[in-house]
């Protein structure tokens, strides 16, 4: 009997040391993520639109200024805010891929609308976002915002037109807008440009979303780009004398960016 058992016994330790030193084997389940129609929306628009948005930091009077930007032509040309570059003596531009390059200020408006167009030049192919036609918006169509809110670059946020104010010529917007991304785009579904961010709202002077947030409908650039591509130059001191509120940067146009208006009218017979 006690020999039966210890046979039983070495048999069963012999069995869980075979087992113990046994490779173990598992089945890999390949995690296969599923996204549903809205997603995967969200998805396919922010993977083209984070090659084109760009970070701009300007050095304006002495001090610094930041923002967010979009390539609109894939020669280099770049939608923002005036009021990111202001009277910028330096202007430097961040793409998607880490290129740092120095931005030349074509123009920008020194009142309404608040926008400028920088120029950058590659080496490498650029993305650039196709312009909406923002008289075809409507009020609770989706809306996607790409920008740099405090410092964090090309973040997305998605809400929908709140608000199209006629008097301010502003499209209003719930997607999350902080600072940051002003000079970003405000995109449709198909990752079109329908305007670019410019300003948050906020009655207790809390610079943070709130939910109420703005932006320049996509035309007035159009109007803007084509102002720009006129030859006839309007020096700064002259628009300040005359009121005129564009202001064209005329060196521009001397220092190796002497097709900057033909690139424009080009574009510009596009929309």
């Amino acid at each position: 009997m006690m020999n039966t058992i210890w046979r039983q016994s070495i048999c069963l330790v012999s069995l869980m040391l075979c087992l113990a030193f046994q490779p173990f084997q598992s089945v890999a389940v390949a995690y296969a993520p599923t996204f549903d129609a809205e997603e995967q929306e969200n998805i396919s628009v922010y993977e083209r639109a984070s090659r084109a948005v760009v970070t701009i930091n300007a050095l304006v009077r002495g001090n610094p200024s930041s923002g967010a930007g979009v390539l609109i032509d894939s020669s280099g040309l770049v939608l923002t805010s005036s009021h990111v570059i202001g009277d910028a003596t330096q202007v430097m531009v961040s793409l998607s891929d880490g290129q740092d390059l120095p931005g030349v200020i074509v123009g920008r408006m020194s009142t309404k609308p608040d926008l400028a167009l920088l120029k950058i030049s590659s080496s490498k192919p650029l993305t650039a976002l196709p312009l909406a036609d923002s008289t075809k918006l409507k009020v609770g169509q989706k809306v996607l915002a790409v920008g740099n809110p405090y410092g964090f670059e090309r973040t997305l946020t998605v809400g929908i037109i709140s608000r199209i104010d006629p008097k301010r010529n502003l499209l209003q917007t719930d997607a999350a807008i902080n600072p940051g991304n002003s000079g970003g785009p405000l995109l449709d579904t198909q990752g079109y440009i329908v305007g670019i961010n410019q300003s948050i709202f906020n009655a207790d002077g809390n610079r943070s979303n709130i939910g109420i947030a703005f932006a320049v409908p996509i035309n007035d650039a159009k109007g803007f780009l084509r102002d720009l591509a006129t030859e006839r130059p309007i020096p700064a001191t002259v628009a300040a004398i005359s009121r005129k509120p564009l202001v064209r940067y005329t060196p521009t146009l001397r220092r190796g960016y002497e097709n900057v208006s033909m690139l424009l009218r080009q574009f510009s017979a596009r929309y």
